[in-house]
C-alpha cells in the first residue's frame, strides 16, 4: 500500500502585518510654501526624521491642483522621509502618484490611543519573564531653554521643570508637561498621536500644536487661560479638528 506523498515545504510564508506610517496631510503641494511651513514647524532640526516611511494624504488638495510628484518626493527624501503610499486625491493626482511607485492606501486610518480596559475581576498573576518591557521613560529637562534651543522627545513624553523662553521649541511624540512658564513653542503628538496633550503651569506660548493642528500667538489666548495653568488637547467634531485650551484647577 503506497502512502500519499508529503506536502512540499515552501520557502516562504505570507502573513498579515501592521506597519506604522507617518501620515503627511497635504493642503498644498507648492514646494516653496511647503519649505517655508516646514521651516516654521521644524526649524533647523535635521534629525527629526530618520528614514521614516510616509503616507501622503491628498484628500485636502484642490481638485484642480497639479502636483509635481518627482520634485515633491525628492524634497521629502532630503528631509529623511521615505514616501511609500498615498490616499485620496483626484484621478489625475492618483495616476501621478502611482507613476512614482506610490501604493494606493485609502483604507489607512490614523492611530488612536486604545481605550482603557474595564474589569471587575483582579488580573491573573503573570510570571516576570512573560511581562512586556516597560515603555520608554519620559525625557526630563530641568534647565531653562533659551531662544533658538530645541528639544525633541522621540517616541516618548517630555517633562520640563524650567522655563521655555520665547524663541525656544519643545517637541514630543507623546505628551508635554511644563512645570514652569511656556513662552516659546510646544508641539505634542509630533508623529500623529491625536491623544497627546500639552500641560503648562503658565501658558504664554508663541505656538502650540498637537498632531499637526496648531495655534499661534496671532490669535490671543482667552483671559481665563492666558498666563495661567492650562492644558491643551485635540477635539474632533463635525467641523473638523481643533485645539481645546482649558484651565487646570
Amino acid at each position: 500500500m503506497s502512502s500519499a506523498p508529503a506536502a512540499p515545504t515552501l520557502c516562504f510564508d505570507l502573513k498579515s502585518t501592521q506597519w506604522p506610517l507617518v501620515a503627511l496631510h497635504l493642503r498644498s503641494t507648492d514646494l516653496a510654501q511647503l519649505q517655508q511651513d516646514w521651516q516654521t514647524r521644524f526649524g533647523e532640526q535635521d534629525d527629526f526624521f530618520d528614514q521614516d516611511p510616509v503616507l501622503l494624504d491628498l484628500t485636502a488638495l484642490a481638485a484642480d491642483e497639479s502636483t509635481d510628484f518627482p520634485a515633491l518626493l525628492d524634497w521629502l527624501q532630503k528631509q529623511r522621509l521615505r514616501p511609500l503610499a498615498y490616499k485620496g486625491g483626484t484621478q489625475a493626482q492618483r495616476l501621478a502618484a502611482e507613476a512614482m511607485g506610490l501604493v494606493w492606501a485609502d483604507d489607512a486610518r490614523p492611530v488612536l490611543a486604545p481605550p482603557a480596559a474595564v474589569t471587575s475581576a483582579p488580573a491573573p498573576a503573570v510570571a516576570p519573564s512573560a511581562l512586556a518591557p516597560p515603555p520608554c521613560s519620559a525625557l526630563v529637562i530641568d534647565k531653562p531653554l533659551r531662544s533658538g534651543q530645541q528639544v525633541y522627545a522621540r517616541g516618548r513624553d517630555l517633562i520640563l521643570t524650567a522655563m521655555v523662553n520665547p524663541g525656544a521649541e519643545v517637541v514630543a511624540d507623546g505628551h508635554i508637561h511644563i512645570y514652569a512658564p511656556l513662552r516659546g513653542k510646544a508641539i505634542a503628538g509630533a508623529r500623529g498621536d491625536t491623544s497627546a496633550r500639552i500641560f503648562a503651569r503658565v501658558l504664554q506660548a508663541e505656538l502650540v500644536s498637537i498632531a499637526g493642528v496648531y495655534r499661534t500667538s496671532d490669535v490671543p489666548l482667552p483671559d481665563h487661560v492666558r498666563g495661567k495653568a492650562a492644558q491643551i488637547r485635540l477635539d474632533s467634531g463635525e467641523l473638523g479638528e481643533r485645539l481645546l485650551i482649558e484651565p487646570l484647577n
